[in-house]
C-alpha cells in the first residue's frame, strides 16, 4: 500500500473548518448545483434541427416541430421537449451537433395545466432562459462521434507531379468504417445533394460492411457513383451537421468506396438488371455526358429504346475531356458507362447533331429527344493580343491531353482563371513541363482574391504542392507581343469584381500593375455552349433566359414538347446537377409520352 493511501482518508478533515450550508427558506429558496441538470434552453439561431436529440431520447421526450423556414443546412424543425417523459439524462446536450441545447440547473416548475409542460426551448419564453448554470457539452472536444475525418491517402507531390496517375488512394475497409461511425444520420445532407441521394443510408451501409446494399442507395438516384466518387463537389459536406464543431464528413469518399468494392461483372447482379429489356418507344440523347448517361439509365430501366449520339469518339462529356486523369481515371468512367451500356443502351459515336445528322431527323425519327450538350466552348478576355496562334483556350488543351495528341509545352506559361478547370489545366501544364523540362514554371492568376476564388481549396492547394504559382487578385490588360512571339501578360491589380447592382464591372488599381513572363497564355474564364445544332424553326418555339439558356419546366421539357435539355447548358456546371437532370428529365419523358 503507497503511503498516499494511507494518508487520503484523513484528508476529509479538511470539512471541518467549512461552514455548513443551510437552506434556510427550502419552500422557494432551493438552487440546484451549478451543473445540476434542469429545464432545457436552446439557441435556435445556432441549432440547425437535424434531429439527433431526438433520435437519442429513448423516452421519446423529444419532438422535432417546424420554426423556421428550411434552407440549406437547416431543416427549420426545432426540439419541443415533454416533461411527463424527460428524464434528465441530458444525452440531448452530449449528443448535440451545434452545441445550442443544454439544460439549465432550475428544476422547480408548478403549473396546473399539463399542457404547460410541453414547450419549445428557445422559442417558448421561460423564466430560466437567461441561466448560464446548468449542464452543457463539456469542452473542448467533447463528442459522440469522432470530430476529425480520417485522413485520405494520396499521393505525395513529389510522386505525382510528373505523371498522369491517379492521386488520391481511396479509403481501406478499415477507415471508411471508423469515418461512417462518425455520422449522427441526420439527413441534413440530403436537400444538399442536387440528386438527394440517400446519404445517411449509404453510409449506414458502409458502417454495417455491407456493401451490396450502399451499392444500390447510389444506384437509387445515382447511375455514376465511381465518376461522383471521385469529382463530385461534395456540397452535402458543406451542411453536414458534425462539421459544425468537429470536421465534416468525408461523404464523397465513402461513395467512392462502395463503388470500389463493387467488381463490374457484378453490377446487375446486385442491382437485379439482367431482365430489363429495352423494346419500349426510341429517345434519342444528345450527348454522353453525365446528363445524358443518368437519363440513358433510367430511361431503359423503364424499359424505353435509347440511342445516345456522341460528337467524340468515346463517352463522358466534360468528365473525359475536361478533367484530368489525376483526378478522374479513363477506366473508372469507363466502369460506370459500360454497365449503362448493359441495359441496352446504344451510343453512336464521333457523330455530331447539326452537322453528321440533324435535331430534324431526331424528331421524325425518335419519340423524344433529351439534349445534355454540356459547356464545350472556351471564353476569351478579348484583351488585346488574345488572338495570337499561343493563346489557348484550356477546354481544347484539356481535350487533346485526354486524346493523348501532342501539344505546345514551354517553359513559362500563364493561366487566366480561378475554377476548377484553370486549375486543371494549370496543374496539367506543370505536370508536361515537369516530364519535358524536369521544371515547372506556370502561372495561375484570377480576378478574385484567394478566399473568393471559385476553384476547391484542395485544387489551390495540390497546385502549389506541385510546384505552380497561384497569384490571384490580378486583372489581365493585355498580352505582350514582341517580334511575333508572346513574352508575357500585363495585369493591373483587381479592386472589385461586381458593381453595386451586382453586375459584372471590375475595377482596377492603374498604380499597381505586375508583368508576368509567358510563351503561352491559357484562358480559362469560363465556359459556352453550342446550340448551333438547334434550328431556327425549333428555336422560334424556345423560351431563352439569363446567360442565353433556354427556359425549362421542373421535368426540364422545353416549349418544344419533344424536346428536353439538361446539364450544364441548363443548370451547374458541375456532374451531380447533369446526374440529377437527367433522372429528372427521364421521368418528364416518361410521363410526356404516357400522358
Amino acid at each position: 500500500m503507497a503511503l498516499k493511501d494511507i494518508l487520503t482518508p484523513f484528508t476529509v478533515w479538511k470539512n471541518v473548518f467549512k461552514e455548513v450550508v443551510s437552506v434556510k427558506d427550502p419552500l422557494n429558496d432551493r438552487p440546484g448545483a451549478a451543473r445540476y441538470r434542469g429545464f432545457h434552453v436552446n439557441d435556435v439561431d445556432k441549432c440547425i434541427g437535424c434531429g439527433s436529440c431526438e433520435v437519442i431520447c429513448e423516452n421519446e421526450a423529444i419532438d422535432l416541430v417546424a420554426v423556421k423556414e428550411a434552407t440549406l443546412g437547416n431543416s427549420g424543425l426545432r426540439p419541443m421537449v415533454d416533461y411527463g417523459r424527460c428524464c434528465w439524462c441530458a444525452l440531448c446536450v452530449d449528443v448535440c451537433t451545434t452545441a445550442s441545447l443544454r439544460l439549465t440547473n432550475e428544476y422547480t416548475w408548478v403549473s396546473e395545466n399539463a399542457d404547460d409542460f410541453r414547450y419549445i426551448p428557445g422559442v417558448d419564453a421561460k423564466p430560466w432562459d437567461n441561466n448560464e448554470l446548468g449542464w452543457k457539452k463539456p469542452e473542448p472536444n467533447y463528442h459522440f462521434y469522432g470530430e476529425k475525418r480520417q485522413d485520405m491517402g494520396e499521393l505525395h507531390p513529389e510522386e505525382r507531379d510528373h505523371s498522369f496517375i491517379e492521386m488520391i488512394k481511396g479509403f481501406s475497409k478499415e477507415q471508411a468504417m471508423l469515418e461512417a461511425d462518425r455520422c449522427v444520420e441526420c439527413g441534413i445532407c440530403i436537400a444538399a445533394c442536387p440528386a438527394h441521394m440517400g446519404i445517411p443510408d449509404y453510409i449506414k451501409a458502409v458502417r454495417e460492411d455491407n456493401i451490396e446494399e450502399g451499392f444500390k442507395v447510389l444506384y437509387d438516384t445515382n447511375p455514376l457513383p465511381e465518376i461522383c466518387g471521385r469529382i463530385c463537389t461534395h456540397k452535402c459536406e458543406t451542411v453536414c451537421s458534425v462539421g459544425h464543431l468537429g470536421e465534416a464528413l468525408s461523404i464523397r469518399w465513402l461513395k467512392r468506396y462502395i463503388a470500389d468494392q463493387v467488381e463490374a461483372n457484378d453490377y446487375k447482379k446486385i442491382l437485379k438488371t439482367d431482365g430489363i429489356t429495352n423494346d419500349g418507344k426510341k429517345i434519342a440523347i444528345i450527348g454522353s455526358g453525365p446528363a445524358g448517361l443518368s437519363a440513358a439509365h433510367y430511361l431503359a430501366l423503364m424499359g424505353y429504346s435509347i440511342t445516345i449520339f456522341e460528337q467524340f469518339a468515346h463517352a463522358g462529356g466534360m468528365m473525359r475531356y475536361g478533367i484530368p486523369s489525376y483526378r478522374l481515371p479513363y477506366d473508372q468512367i469507363d466502369k460506370d458507362v459500360n454497365y449503362i451500356l448493359s441495359l441496352g443502351v446504344e451510343i453512336k459515336y464521333n457523330t455530331k447533331i447539326g452537322k453528321d445528322i440533324s435535331l430534324e431527323e431526331l424528331k421524325f425519327g425518335y419519340d423524344a429527344v433529351f439534349a445534355g450538350t454540356g459547356l464545350h466552348l472556351g471564353r476569351s478576355t478579348g484583351i488585346p493580343g488574345s488572338d495570337h496562334e499561343n493563346v489557348y483556350q484550356s477546354i481544347d488543351l484539356l481535350n487533346k491531353i485526354t486524346e493523348d495528341i501532342e501539344i505546345y509545352v514551354p517553359e513559362k506559361v500563364v493561366v487566366i482563371g480561378g475554377g476548377n478547370v484553370a486549375m486543371d489545366i494549370t496543374r496539367s501544364m506543370a505536370r508536361l513541363q515537369k516530364i519535358k523540362y524536369g521544371k515547372v514554371g506556370v502561372i495561375a492568376t484570377a480576378l478574385e482574391s484567394e478566399e473568393n476564388m471559385p476553384a476547391d481549396r484542395e485544387e489551390i492547394v495540390e497546385a502549389r504542392e506541385e510546384n505552380a504559382i497561384v497569384n490571384p487578385g490580378w486583372g489581365p490588360q493585355s498580352i505582350e507581343i514582341k517580334d511575333g512571339k508572346i513574352t508575357g501578360l500585363h495585369v493591373n491589380k483587381c479592386l472589385s469584381i461586381f458593381d453595386d447592382e451586382g453586375r459584372f464591372s471590375p475595377k482596377f488599381d492603374e498604380n499597381n500593375k505586375q508583368f508576368f513572363e509567358a510563351d503561352m497564355v491559357v484562358e480559362s474564364i469560363g465556359q459556352g455552349m453550342d446550340l448551333g445544332y438547334i434550328t431556327e424553326d425549333v428555336k422560334k418555339d424556345l423560351e431563352f433566359g439569363p446567360r442565353g439558356r433556354v427556359v425549362v419546366d421542373e421535368y426540364f421539357q422545353t416549349g418544344v414538347n419533344w424536346l428536353f435539355i439538361g446539364g450544364d447548358i441548363i443548370q451547374g456546371p458541375d456532374v451531380i446537377h447533369g446526374i440529377a437532370n437527367g433522372h429528372k428529365a427521364a421521368v418528364g419523358i416518361d410521363k410526356f409520352l404516357n400522358k
